[in-house]
């Protein structure tokens, strides 16, 4: 059983940065696919960032050169840093593990059995 709980949420300014981390319970950890999504508003849920067990990464274009993930196996945490952040960053942002093996598609919210609660990312102006 895989529990995540994420933090480093808030309030910012444009052009501002944070870093989410996720913290993960579960022997499944070091072996798991892990996500980062977030879901705005009215909107659906979007894939932000991924890293496979092998430490292969992958953003979304929307975030990318501005977003990475990394994860800390020792630690059992996956982390998201967001640099350079836009109103239209602001989402809640869920952590999720995919621990079925293989998966082509981690881009996929589909593809993850494990989710954390979400914390909440608000840029101002």
């Amino acid at each position: 059983q895989v529990q995540l709980v994420e933090s480093g949420g808030g309030l910012v300014q444009a052009g501002a940065s944070l870093k989410l981390s996720c913290a993960a319970s579960g022997r499944t950890f070091s072996s798991a696919a892990m996500g980062w999504f977030r879901q705005a508003p009215g909107k659906e849920r979007e894939f932000v960032a991924a890293i496979r067990s092998n430490g292969n990464t992958y953003v979304a274009d929307s975030v990318k050169g501005r977003f990475a993930i990394s994860r800390d196996n020792a630690k059992n945490t996956v982390n998201l840093q967001m640099n350079s952040l836009k109103p239209e960053d602001t989402a809640v942002y869920y952590c999720a593990a995919s621990t079925t093996g293989w998966v082509p598609s981690v881009w996929s919210a589909r593809v993850y059995d494990y989710w954390g609660q979400g914390t909440q990312v608000t840029v101002s102006s």
